[in-house]
This record gives structure tokens, sequence and C-alpha cells, in this order.
């Protein structure tokens, strides 16, 4: 079984992240996660709340999902977060990525947002992304 669309889209972005060397280089490394170990450095990027939405026709399936992956950042101001979702989009916007058991239809960002939190030194970027997946 090649496991939920969901899922197969979580794991194809998160390898792609992973994978890219100007990401890491912005990075400090290879820091991207979905469950942030405890010390992890600033800055970093974490993958989000995701939801699915019935997507499918009378003779089609499909699922609609909404991904939101989000930038931290203590480097004073918001220029490293901007960098950094720069940097993402680069990787995600458009990619044609390869999913176990679906077909990824579509893969755009929707939104992003950059905010400083209420320490008053970390920068809290948000992404969003809409892909659109199908059975292969």
């Amino acid at each position: 079984m090649s496991g939920s669309a969901g899922w197969q889209l979580q794991q194809a972005i998160y390898a792609a992240l992973a994978a890219n060397g100007p990401l890491a280089t912005l990075l400090g490394g290879a820091r991207v996660f979905d469950d942030v170990p405890q010390a992890t450095p600033y800055p970093h990027v974490t993958l989000g709340q995701t939801s699915a939405l019935d997507w499918g026709t009378g003779t089609e399936d499909g699922e609609e999902h909404i991904l939101t992956l989000h930038v931290w950042s203590q480097a004073g101001g918001r220029g490293e977060a901007q960098r950094i979702m720069g940097a993402v989009r680069d990787v995600l916007h458009t990619a044609n990525l390869a999913l176990t058991g679906h077909a990824l239809i579509s893969l755009r960002q929707q939104f992003s947002d950059v905010r400083r939190e209420s320490d008053g030194v970390t920068i809290h970027g948000l992404v969003r992304y809409r892909a659109v997946t199908e059975p292969a």
C-alpha cells in the first residue's frame, strides 16, 4: 500500500527541502523538521498544519491539500526569514514531486506572512501551499 496522498506529499516536500543546497546554506545546515529537537539552533523550517479536501469528480478521485510551513529566525529583522521563504518557494512552487501511488497535479504557494513573536526576538514566517493530487 502506498499510503495516503497527504503523507506521500509531506514526505516529498520534506525530502525536496532537506536536499536543497541553497536552502541548507541559508539555514546553516540540514534544519528542516517535522518534529523539532530540543535546543535546535535558529534558523530552521518546520512542517506545520495540513488539511485535505475531496477534489474528486463523478468519475475521477482527487484531493486538494493545504500545507503550512514555518520559518523561524532570530537574526534580527525580517531579512533572514524572507530569504529562507524565498528559497523554500524556489524549491516548491510548481515543483513536480514524485509521490508513491499518487500523482501531484499542482503545487503552488498561496500565501506568506512574516511576524515578530511575542518574545520580541523570534521572527516567524508562515508559507502556505495548495496541492492537488490524484491516484496514480
